[in-house]
């Protein structure tokens, strides 16, 4: 393959990765990182394209630009490390290197220095500049997989190798070599930008993953206490009753109404009122186990299930706690509120096998301890006169 043939197709693959990056760099909130590189991958294609002669210009200067536009690739490459990956080294350090190194070129192109050192000054620069491309990516702060992290620090070592041992040293004793060294130099290069767009694609798969678990979150969560919500419930149901519940245990279904909260939120405001159910959700977390579901399903009215109660005298002690945990004072900015709560009971699979059904029946006993004078908790289908742990009635909500 000839020296022109392998610049056009580098020059060709150089621009699909730019456009790629530009693409990339254009999606809103993403890692500035991008925009260097697709600088870096811009400097690349131009260099290739002052080296293969398609500028009509003085054979040496364009040899200059090739050189300059190279340094400046690494340079930037590096630049987008430390955006990308968190800024592990003293980039000042290596801007002030390559400026250093970028007035030796000119120098000793007005100056008909020899060739050996601009060659060797442009080998050892770029050579420590993908070198510490390659410790950036390895030691920053990113999601990046580790694979693709490997890859890219291994991308850019081969990288640094190639500049340092091939194409400055090929390029001044074994000048026949060039079109190999160039044509090994755009497979390294292309692997390198491969790797560097893999780690923009896997940021932008976390950040869509992230956002999907985010709206689930949003879907099913009550956005004032944290609990989910009744529509997680209902979507739900079954995966909880598959998971928390082995043959012969029971499944109870507590539909929670909270007792004198309207006066609260009426006198107190609606701050208070939000702070009260804030503290109430807080308890009922503490209290139920990671296999039961707590829910917010309306102004004040909650939801609990349940899961693996060994016997029915399990439900009622489930239902007791509840009671004294909502019993207690609840303490706001420096005021001391009294709530209680009616509590209705269902149980799976006596009154249902849906949970639509079992929450309806709870609901419905819920009710029965209202009529009855609040501040306790009843089965389901029990009579009015069997509410147990019946307090003194309170005046209406």
């Amino acid at each position: 393959m000839s020296f022109e043939i392998v610049h056009s197709v580098g020059c060709a693959l150089y621009l699909v990765f730019f456009v790629l990056m530009l693409f990339a760099r254009k999606v809103p909130r993403t890692n500035p990182g991008c925009g260097w590189w697709a600088l870096a991958i811009l400097a690349a294609c131009c260099a290739r394209l002052f080296n293969v002669g398609l500028f009509p210009i003085d054979a040496q200067l364009a040899k200059l630009a090739y050189s300059l536009l190279s340094l400046s690739e690494k340079l930037l490459l590096l630049l987008g490390a430390t955006a990308f990956f968190g800024a592990v080294v003293q980039r000042a350090a290596y801007i002030g290197l390559a400026a250093a190194c970028a007035l030796c070129l000119v120098a000793a192109q007005l100056l008909h220095w020899s060739v050996w050192v601009p060659n060797l000054a442009l080998g050892l620069v770029n050579c420590l500049l993908l070198l510490a491309l390659a410790y950036t990516v390895l030691k920053g702060e990113s999601a990046v997989p580790a694979l693709i992290r490997r890859s890219i620090a291994l991308f850019a070592c081969l990288r640094a190798v190639h500049w340092f041992m091939l194409e400055p040293v090929s390029l001044v004793l074994f000048d026949g070599w060039r079109t190999q060294a160039f044509w090994l130099g755009t497979v390294l290069v292309v692997g390198l930008y491969l790797s560097l767009i893999s780690a923009v694609f896997a940021l932008f798969q976390q950040r869509l993953m992230a956002s999907e678990t985010r709206a689930l979150e949003m879907a099913y969560k009550d956005p004032l206490t944290g609990l989910n919500n009744k529509r997680y419930v209902d979507a739900l149901f079954e995966q909880v009753l598959l998971l928390a519940n082995r043959p012969h245990q029971l499944l109870a279904v507590f539909y929670i109404d909270l007792d004198n909260f309207k006066p609260i939120n009426d006198q107190a405001g609606h701050k208070a009122g939000d702070a009260v159910l804030k503290e109430v959700a807080r308890r009922l977390r503490q209290y139920m186990r990671s296999t039961d579901v707590c829910a917010r399903v309306g102004g004040d009215e909650f939801l609990v299930i349940a899961t693996q109660l060994e016997h029915p005298h399990g439900v009622s002690l489930v239902a007791e706690k509840l009671s004294e945990l909502l019993e207690l004072p609840v303490q706001i900015d420096g005021q001391s509120y009294s709530l209680g709560a009616s509590i209705g009971i269902s149980i799976y699979p006596q009154h249902g096998r849906q949970i639509a059904e079992l929450i309806e029946k709870a609901d419905e006993a819920m009710y029965r301890v209202k009529r009855s004078g609040r501040h306790g908790f009843t089965l389901y289908a029990m009579k009015a006169e069997q509410v147990s742990n019946q307090l003194e009635p309170a005046a209406d909500d």
